[in-house]
């Protein structure tokens, strides 16, 4: 009898307990989600204004995310898995010329989508994670930049990790020119491809 009372009470638990943890998987997602779109507005974006696009208070933001930094990381995180998925269904085959210069155009959209969420993580985030964020995307540009060089399309009279950095500095250029209303988002893919092919050219 006591082994029943005691079962009885364990499934009366497990209703609450659920609806708790999909509470919380919620309040998760739209943190995560109102800190994307916030940051990739605003880098400087407060706990407080991340807290309430969510629709959350402050104090339910740090019993998912204990610092502004944690957030950002996980933001940051997801980031990068979006734009590796987005990237990895693409083939890259073929002239390194030309397959350099689609994956450019492609990542210059993925980059902009998130716009200032890549200054708000550099100015969260230590060295070290900053390079673990971008490391992804740069071994796709390096394979590119290697076959090109072999193929002598590129230009190998400076290290390699140099012109994966110009790269990166012209993506994110672009994306902040954008913002400044320098040159327009249509216009913007094809600005970035021109330059970094032109810059590799040497």
């Amino acid at each position: 009898m006591s082994d029943t009372r005691a079962t009885r009470g364990t499934a009366s638990d497990a209703a609450p307990a659920a609806g708790k943890r999909a509470d919380a998987r919620r309040n998760v997602e739209a943190i995560v989600q109102a800190a994307t779109r916030l940051l990739a507005a605003d880098p400087d974006a407060s706990v407080n204004d991340i807290a309430k696009a969510a629709g959350v208070g402050r104090v339910t933001l740090y019993g998912h995310f204990d610092s502004r930094t944690t957030l950002v990381r996980e933001v940051a995180d997801r980031a990068i898995r979006h734009t590796d998925l987005v990237l990895s269904g693409e083939n890259f085959d073929g002239d390194a010329r030309e397959a350099l210069g689609r994956l450019l155009e492609m990542t210059w959209h993925l980059t902009h989508e998130f716009g200032a969420l890549v200054v708000a993580a550099t100015g969260t985030l230590p060295p070290e994670e900053i390079r673990r964020v971008h490391e992804e995307p740069a071994a796709r540009v390096r394979m590119l930049l290697e076959r090109g060089r072999a193929a002598g399309q590129f230009s190998d009279s400076v290290p390699i990790e140099w012109q994966v950095s110009l790269i990166q500095a012209i993506l994110h250029a672009a994306s902040a020119s954008v913002q400044r209303s320098e040159i327009t988002a249509d216009d913007a893919p094809g600005l970035v491809r021109t330059t970094v092919l032109a810059a590799l050219a040497g």
